[in-house]
């Protein structure tokens, strides 16, 4: 029974890491919404304070502890929920946590229950599952709405969690399970609620998103669906992996008006005997190639990617041939990451660990080398049109400044006193 407006009990949020943990902090929102709560900024005093962590990075699980100290000191009293992966990860003692409550991956659904479950036992309440021996169906927790479409634009769509890959560098398979994917009845109700509320965008967004297989369709299947069966104007896909960029798959999605010519390729090296080691799966050639396919069919699209800077025995030539590839290829974008050792993972155990300071400094050139070729990108589209979808007013020495993306996801801004929030129309750059 939800409480009574004079009680009502004020929760705050935040999370760590990537967006698949912003959506689910939103769908944990609503849920406590409908339970009477009162939805507060995380720096607020509140009764009780929702943190997802993450802990794909060193750097994640020392900004998940960070937080959970932090929400325990801005009120000794209330109730500190961890969720998420690093809360996940079985070498973790729930004693040493500065947190109430612990709700692994698959088990955010259940908060209203576990803060039922604490109020009721005042100790610390722990619901984590062995996610490698979870059950392999999507756990599907959409709520009925999606929030005030009057200050959103862009509505984050999860369709699929998990991942089978097994990089040799990376936790997330043993903390988010298995593949699986969410129902296209599922994503295409939700998509129907978000544009009737009024966004215009959806982005699609996942652990593993290549690997979406509903009874036999596939990411390409879906977007066809989205684009035949729905009124949304703008679909951008999240992080792709090379391997899908099929000359079949561009073919394929280059047909729909809604999709964004904004792709993101998760690259991590270019060397080949660096992605060897990694259990990539592809080489540098196949990436290439499937860059080429892209700006085949689409006009001038904006490719982003990640890599990993330092990798365990990454030679100075091998480094090399990652700058001349990146170079090469010209990216919008490019997220830089120093290598991070994961315990428990092939990388963390492989001979020819580099220093902090070595990988930290590769980090720098790569990240110099991602400036200058976005400032090139940008150049090219000067002069050019651009399809904006307005998102943000701020005043500017008293006028109000709006600013929005393009499909490319360019931001751009304007002066204009007419109220452009959430409209979509074509400037010149």
């Amino acid at each position: 029974m939800k409480q009574d407006q004079t009680e009502k009990k004020r929760a705050a949020f935040h999370h760590v890491g990537c967006k698949v943990n912003s959506y689910e902090i939103e769908k944990m929102k609503q849920l406590l919404e409908h339970e009477g709560y009162e939805i507060v900024p995380f720096d607020s005093v509140a009764d009780v304070y929702v943190i997802n962590t993450c802990s794909v990075t060193a750097i994640a699980d020392k900004k998940s502890r960070q937080m959970l100290r932090r929400a325990r000191r801005r009120n000794p009293g209330a109730i500190v929920v961890a969720a998420g992966c690093y809360v996940q990860r079985q070498d973790i003692n729930p004693e040493d946590l500065e947190c109430d409550i612990i709700l692994g991956n698959d088990m955010k659904h259940t908060i209203v229950e576990q803060l039922k479950q604490f109020q009721g036992l005042q100790k610390q309440v722990i619901a984590r599952l062995d996610i490698n021996r979870a059950n392999e169906e999507y756990e599907d927790w959409t709520l009925s709405d999606t929030g005030d479409a009057s200050s959103h634009t862009r509505a984050f769509i999860k369709i699929q969690d998990g991942c089978d890959q097994f990089c040799t560098y990376c936790t997330i398979p043993y903390l988010r399970g298995r593949t699986r994917s969410r129902s296209k009845k599922s994503i295409i109700e939700e998509i129907r609620r978000v544009t009737e509320d009024g966004y215009k965008e959806a982005v699609f967004t996942g652990i593993h998103i290549s690997s979406y297989n509903d009874e036999g369709a596939l990411l390409a299947d879906l977007c066809h669906l989205i684009d035949a069966e729905t009124d949304l104007k703008r679909l951008r896909l999240g992080s792709l992996e090379p391997r899908i960029v099929t000359e079949d798959f561009v073919k394929r999605i280059s047909k729909l008006s809604c999709i964004c010519p904004h792709f993101h390729l998760s690259l991590q090296s270019g060397s080949d005997s660096v992605i060897k080691r990694m259990n990539r799966g592809y080489t540098t050639e196949e990436f290439k190639r499937g860059v080429g396919l892209l700006r085949e069919y689409f006009d001038n699209p904006a490719i982003t990617c990640d890599v990993i800077a330092g990798f365990p025995g990454e030679s100075e030539e091998e480094f090399e041939e990652t700058k001349e590839f990146v170079r090469g290829i010209g990216f919008y974008e490019m997220h830089v990451f120093p290598y991070s050792k994961r315990a428990g993972t092939k990388a963390a155990a492989m001979t020819g660990q580099l220093s902090n300071r070595l990988k930290s400094q590769r980090a720098g050139e790569l990240i110099e080398l991602a400036h200058v070729m976005t400032q090139e990108y940008l150049d090219a589209w000067k002069g050019k049109n651009g399809e904006v979808l307005w998102e943000k007013c701020d005043i500017v020495d008293d006028k109000r400044c709006w600013s929005g993306y393009t499909r490319e996801y360019i931001r751009l801004t304007t002066f204009s006193e007419e109220n452009l929030e959430n409209t979509i129309t074509t400037v010149e750059i």
